[in-house]
């Protein structure tokens, strides 16, 4: 193969002897010599590299023993490197000599000296900083050292990329080309946070061929991974879209480094949750089914091995928020049905609870609340249907949409009705999704009974904070957690959206003695509160206000929130 491609070992001792000579002057002379010779170098060097994309790495030593000494002296060689399209020929030469598995020392050290021979290729230091007669006649174009290694570098870049995407369109050895693509995604690790490379990062993420295998390394999109999640490099969406689809580690760590960042700032307002999930990537990446899903299943998780732990719902809860605005902004043309991002659950729940309360006339959030109620309590309660599997499907979806609950709760406290079986059905679900029948039922009663007291109480002229702690003494000897996670939700709604509730609320707040956990819970309720109303400032400017000032009075009086 190397004959008929014009290489013959006369024409390959005729050029490492040229770069031995060349090496040994800098006479003038000697630079003459090299610039006489460029053009026919060049054609030379096509001529290896039409050879060696053909092989693997050992296969190239076996029938080149000497090659690395020929491209190693060039590399080094500023008026080489200077020419045409010297320096990308060379690079090219470099990425079919790299051993994308090294199998013995000797293939692991030529791969350290090839990323040195690249990195000094393309490094604004390692070219024409120490060459007197370089700088001479870089400074005679009227370019400093730097603007013209930069300019090369960004055309080295730029070839690169068009050598990538022409691959898609060649009939070469698919396994010639993966070789290729493996071996310069691996050359590129040691330059991804240089700005002028980022094109070659994107273009290597979104390069696909037909094989099952994939073709870029692990450690590469590990490094870009790493250095996104750093903020080192800055890369297009669809490029952040690409790196983890291809690689599930990646995406894993992307998720779990934002959940542990949303669980340390709590308590903090929804508004700056959002920001840290916006600030992560992951809520334009998040509008792809797969990402969620798998988003969704790290964050379900966490809900399991927390025990419910109301920090993760509400993480939850404003991941989903997140989705359902990118999904709206950008699945327009409904590009992907709500069946890819919630599969085990029925179509017509999903529905129903992603449409947006806000839509919704004030005497129409009862009526559809009850909706709600009963596609859930038909779906968990059907016969064949009541599998713990099942159950836990559909309340993990109603977790999702939190929303939801904390306005039937408003509406339970502010009715003058007597309590709403289905609305206090929802918050009973959500709270406490037991599959028996007998511990449903003794939770819904208790509920009911404290939902009832808050009623009477909201009919008052005047109210007392004994009054209102005795609904919460009332309760503390429930045994089921659940139960006082919901009588604590109605207790924060009867504060918020009732006239007597509001004038209690701040004594009431300041003699709050519960444990570390439950001060969280409740600022993550005054919290949810103020985010939800906040939509409609206006009608609810003096529940914003109180909820802001509850949650600055509880941050206070606890110096563990300090």
């Amino acid at each position: 193969m190397a004959e008929d491609a014009g290489l013959t070992k006369l024409s390959f001792e005729f050029w490492l002897h040229k770069t031995l000579k060349w090496g040994q002057s800098t006479t003038s002379e000697s630079q003459q010599d090299v610039c006489l010779h460029l053009p026919e170098l060049q054609e030379f060097l096509l001529q290896i590299y039409g050879a060696l994309k053909h092989m693997n790495c050992r296969t190239a030593v076996q029938q080149f023993p000497l090659i690395g000494q020929l491209l190693g002296r060039l590399c080094w060689n500023p008026l080489v490197v200077g020419y045409d399209e010297c320096q990308k020929i060379l690079m090219w030469c470099l990425c079919c000599l790299y051993s994308g598995e090294p199998q013995s020392p000797v293939e692991l050290k030529a791969n350290s000296w090839i990323q040195s021979s690249l990195c000094h290729l393309l490094s604004v230091s390692g070219l024409g900083s120490h060459n007197t007669d370089l700088n001479s006649f870089i400074s005679t174009l009227g370019y400093t050292s730097a603007d013209y290694n930069s300019k090369l570098l960004e055309n080295v870049v730029i070839s690169l990329v068009t050598e990538l995407r022409n691959q898609c369109n060649q009939f070469n050895s698919q396994q010639s080309i993966s070789s290729r693509i493996t071996s310069m995604s691996l050359l590129c690790m040691p330059l991804i946070t240089l700005p002028d490379v980022i094109p070659l990062v994107e273009a290597l993420l979104s390069y696909h061929d037909s094989g099952s295998q994939e073709v870029l390394h692990s450690t590469f999109l590990e490094a870009v991974n790493e250095a996104l999640l750093q903020k080192k490099i800055s890369l297009s969406e669809s490029a952040v879209e690409q790196l983890w689809l291809r690689h599930l580690p990646s995406l894993e760590k992307a998720v779990l480094q934002t959940l542990g960042n949303l669980i340390s700032s709590q308590p903090c307002s929804m508004q700056e949750m959002a920001c840290l999930i916006k600030d992560s990537l992951l809520d334009r990446a998040i509008c792809h089914p797969a990402i969620f899903r798998t988003a969704d299943e790290i964050l379900k998780n966490a809900l399991l091995e927390t025990d419910g732990a109301p920090e993760v719902m509400t993480v939850m809860q404003v991941f989903t928020q997140c989705f359902v605005q990118a999904y709206h902004e950008n699945n327009k043309q409904h590009k992907f049905p709500l069946k890819a991002y919630f599969p085990q659950n029925p179509r017509s729940l999903v529905m129903a609870l992603f449409k947006d309360p806000t839509d919704i006339s004030a005497k129409g959030l009862h009526q559809h609340l009850n909706h709600i109620a009963e596609i859930l309590k038909t779906t968990v309660e059907a016969k064949g249907a009541r599998s713990c599997g099942n159950l836990f499907q559909n309340w993990f979806l109603f977790v999702h949409f939190g929303e939801w609950v904390d306005i039937a709760a408003e509406q339970l406290v502010v009715s003058q009705c007597e309590s709403s079986g289905a609305l206090l059905w929802l918050l009973v679900f959500y709270y406490e999704p037991s599959d028996e029948n007998q511990r449903r039922t003794q939770t819904m009663r208790e509920a009911k009974s404290a939902c009832d007291h808050l009623t009477t109480l909201s009919r008052a002229s005047t109210i007392s904070v004994p009054e209102l702690q005795a609904v919460v003494s009332s309760q503390t000897d429930a045994r089921r957690p659940g139960t006082k996670h919901l009588v604590r939700h109605l207790i924060v709604s009867f504060l918020l959206f009732t006239p007597g509730g509001h004038t209690i609320a701040r004594e009431f707040i300041d003699g709050f003695a519960v444990g570390s956990s439950e001060i969280l819970e409740v600022i993550g309720l005054l919290t949810c509160v103020s985010n939800r109303v906040s939509q409609d400032g206006v009608k609810y400017q003096r529940t914003i206000k109180l909820a802001n000032d509850l949650i600055q009075r509880l941050k206070s009086g606890h110096t563990f929130l300090q």
